[in-house]
This record gives structure tokens, C-alpha cells and sequence, in this order.
């Protein structure tokens, strides 16, 4: 398996942090999903893509207000039709992991809304997997 890259990151703000003035966990799963769909239309090479399974989330520790965070994404497997992927986030103040989901599964879709293959089998760092413009 490949090393996670952290290559997100976001700034803990107001608007983020729930009643007890800690990161609100509903946030930082709407970045973790944003970026993993990011990452999944990159590697699919298809904008189509939905997010079909994200297994159990592990919460280690939590952030405050003003605090940096990463979001580290590495995909895992690649399906026909799907790619599934691990996710760490950490607290760049404190140094400490605030957690981990295992497996977060995306499906290629065509423009059906059926799944549609892929055809890879590797993680890609080159631009050539980006969709065209409205297709």
C-alpha cells in the first residue's frame, strides 16, 4: 500500500466547531468527502463519480478553533467500476492523529447514472486522467 499524502488542509473556523467548541465531526466529514471525490474523479478520469460506502470512522482526538488540519487521502484498491481509498486526518498544531477512516468506496458512473468501468488498475500522479470540459 502506498503511504498517505497529506495535501489538504483546512483552517478550524467559527462556523466549525459544534456546542461543546470543538470541531464539529459533520464538518470535517464533508471535507474528508469533498476531497475524496476530488481525488476519485482525478484517478477515474470521469467527473461521474458518487460516493457509495465509507466504512466505520474512528475519532481519536478533535481540534479547536484556530487549529490547521490535514486531510490525507491514498487510494487502496481499484474495482472495475469503483476505487476504494483510506483517509487520515491530523491536527498540525498539536501533531496528534485525529482520525482514520479505513475504506471509502466511489463509483464511475456514465451518464446513465450506471456504474460504468473505469479501466484502471494504478494510482496516477500525472494530469491525464482529468475530464474534459462538459462532456
Amino acid at each position: 500500500m502506498s503511504e498517505i499524502e497529506f495535501t489538504t488542509r483546512k483552517w478550524v473556523r467559527p462556523e466549525d466547531l459544534n456546542a461543546n467548541r470543538t470541531l464539529f465531526g459533520g464538518s470535517l466529514l464533508r471535507w474528508i468527502d469533498e476531497e475524496a471525490t476530488i481525488h476519485a474523479i482525478l484517478q477515474l478520469g470521469n467527473r461521474r463519480v458518487v460516493t457509495k460506502f465509507m466504512s466505520e470512522i474512528n475519532f481519536i482526538t478533535s481540534a479547536i478553533e484556530g487549529d490547521l488540519i490535514e486531510i490525507g487521502l491514498v487510494p487502496t484498491k481499484f474495482g472495475t467500476t469503483s476505487i476504494t481509498m483510506r483517509a487520515e486526518v491530523r491536527n498540525m498544531v498539536t501533531k496528534k492523529n485525529i482520525l482514520t477512516v479505513d475504506r471509502i468506496v466511489f463509483v464511475s458512473l456514465d451518464s446513465s447514472g450506471r456504474p460504468f468501468p473505469h479501466g484502471y488498475d494504478s494510482v496516477s500522479t500525472e494530469r491525464d486522467r482529468i475530464p474534459k470540459e462538459h462532456e
